[in-house]
């Protein structure tokens, strides 16, 4: 197992996780990882009707910017929320974008 590359929790910048936030797939895939559990890539993209290189691209912002940790377990890719680390860094900003997410569809 090992995490793929991701910024350090005091290397989050604001403008990447505003990019980052941009987006409404990446507002639902974010939505679908808000109960802070790890989850496979494609159950958190179940529902969202896009081709999956495509989720894979939103996926990378989303880590890029630090959002989220990508954890490689064999073939697997597990994805949870840094959920502790971007309240720290830039508070309020994720709750405002999970209850955005959570009503875009």
């Amino acid at each position: 197992m090992r995490h793929l590359p991701q910024p350090a929790a005091d290397d989050i910048e604001f403008v990447s996780v505003m990019h980052a936030l941009s987006d409404q797939v990446r507002l639902r895939l974010l939505a679908a990882l808000a109960d802070d559990a790890e989850h496979s890539c494609t159950v958190a993209a179940e529902g969202i009707d896009v081709h999956k290189s495509t989720v894979s691209h939103h996926f990378r912002v989303l880590r890029e910017a630090g959002l989220i940790s990508t954890r490689q377990d064999g073939r697997n890719r597990l994805v949870s929320l840094r959920r502790a680390e971007v309240n720290q860094r830039f508070p309020g900003v994720l709750d405002a974008a999970l209850t955005a997410g959570a009503h875009s569809h």
